[in-house]
């Protein structure tokens, strides 16, 4: 049902008062949220592995991964915006109810498996900066984020805490792009696209992980939250191509910093925090302590907001509520939060089960989400004048096969895996 004009913004300055810039700077936030969560420690080792091992070759995916996320984003605003009601009760009403519980449920399971990740990358970055146990971080900061829930406006600390993380992310990975001055001219071939030997498994990881689906879908709960509606849709739109270049330029960074360190020497890493490591010997430890202090400030951004997304979703699956403010909203964000520290603290990583789990639950559910933002950003009855343009379609249509693409290559991995 489309959505006359709107839901009030509380306290908050209309986005559309004042002066230009101050205009756009206070549009940022949801899209801003969605980038941070998205650069997580996984998707920053992925940039990392890739920029070390085949250098400025694959910069191009970054381009196009970037772009899938960023019409897929501003389609899931354009949603929050045209409607009262949340993605996931259009989807039940669209497809029933067992389509959004699988959504929910499976958004559920994916952020619970991976938030172990989350938890273990604050704690080692923030360990590694003071020289201090990492499990003691992780507690720490675990029981901070749950804390913030219970803050007056959850949303709104929220908003401006990743405001400020991805400002610190920006800085620290530009403070080391300038230190290791890598060759422009080499960064300009690498935009036409081309595959190198070896590289197909890491690009595939790349696409998965700066192109979120889970991420574009609560894009539409984000505009909900900050109270915008279709008085606000120039805003929107301007604010989610915003967050998701931030998104874009903070993964090329990272990765043309590995290409212009760690490849001439072949340095091969496991994980972005080795990288942090190896800039010391070249660089001095200022280096290493402000690569550091973005990682933190990536894990740190994934441990609140991976948790906030697959709580939100659960409970609204389950008839709970969409709103942070509301009790059983809170405790579904709580336990991705505790699911991700036990496992952190009791395995030192995510075991291997889990990850298996979570790639099996995201080959079902990922497709699933791409093609229900696609059909409900074109239901005229739902959007009215904001429906997709043709151009949007041609390029969601190409993200939505990539989408398939990945599920497909995600399952025949675990088929052959399982086979031996």
């Amino acid at each position: 049902m489309a959505n006359p004009e709107k839901k009030p913004l509380g306290e908050e300055p209309r986005a559309e008062e004042g002066p230009g810039f101050i205009r756009w700077f206070r549009s940022l936030g949801p899209a801003v949220i969605t980038a941070a969560l998205v650069l997580g420690p996984g998707s920053l080792t992925v940039s990392t592995k890739l920029g070390a091992l085949f250098g400025y070759q694959v910069l191009w995916i970054v381009v196009l991964a970037t772009l899938f996320m960023m019409v897929f984003t501003e389609m899931g605003a354009r949603i929050g915006m045209a409607s009262d009601q949340s993605l996931l009760t259009l989807v039940r009403r669209k497809w029933g109810t067992p389509a959004a519980v699988l959504i929910g449920a499976g958004s559920f399971l994916i952020t619970s498996s991976f938030q172990a990740g989350n938890a273990i990358g604050t704690g080692i970055a923030f360990g590694t900066l003071t020289g201090t146990p990492a499990s003691l971080w992780t507690v720490l900061f675990t029981l901070l984020a749950i804390g913030s829930l219970f803050l007056k406006n959850f949303y709104r600390f929220l908003e401006k805490m990743m405001l400020c993380l991805v400002g610190l992310m920006l800085a620290s990975f530009l403070f080391t792009l300038l230190m290791v001055r890598p060759d422009p001219a080499a960064m300009a071939g690498a935009l036409i696209p081309r595959i190198p030997e070896g590289s197909f498994a890491l690009i595939t990881a790349s696409v998965a992980t700066t192109f979120s689906i889970v991420g574009a879908f609560y894009q539409s709960y984000f505009v909900q939250e900050r109270g915008w509606g279709r008085g606000q849709v120039k805003e929107g739109v301007r604010e989610s191509y915003s967050g998701i270049l931030c998104l874009g330029l903070i993964s090329a960074i990272v990765m043309i910093c590995a290409a212009a360190v760690l490849l001439p020497q072949g340095i091969e890493v496991n994980s972005v925090v080795e990288m942090g490591k190896t800039l010391e010997p070249l660089y001095g430890g200022t280096a290493t302590a402000v690569f550091t202090l973005g990682l933190w400030g990536a894990a740190l951004s994934s441990l609140m907001g991976n948790a906030a997304i697959g709580g939100a979703l659960l409970a609204d699956a389950l008839g709970w509520g969409t709103r942070f403010h509301e009790k059983r909203v809170k405790g579904s964000v709580m336990a991705v939060m505790l699911i991700g520290a036990l496992v952190a603290l009791t395995f030192g990583s995510a075991p291997l089960e889990l990850i298996v789990t979570a790639q099996m639950i995201t080959v079902v559910v990922v497709p699933v989400i791409g093609t229900a933002m696609f059909r409900i950003s074109n239901d005229r009855a739902v959007m009215g004048d904001l429906k997709n343009s043709a151009v949007k379609n041609l390029i969601g249509g190409i993200g939505l096969l990539v989408l398939y693409f990945l599920s497909v290559y995600t399952l025949g991995s675990l088929i052959r895996d399982a086979l031996g």
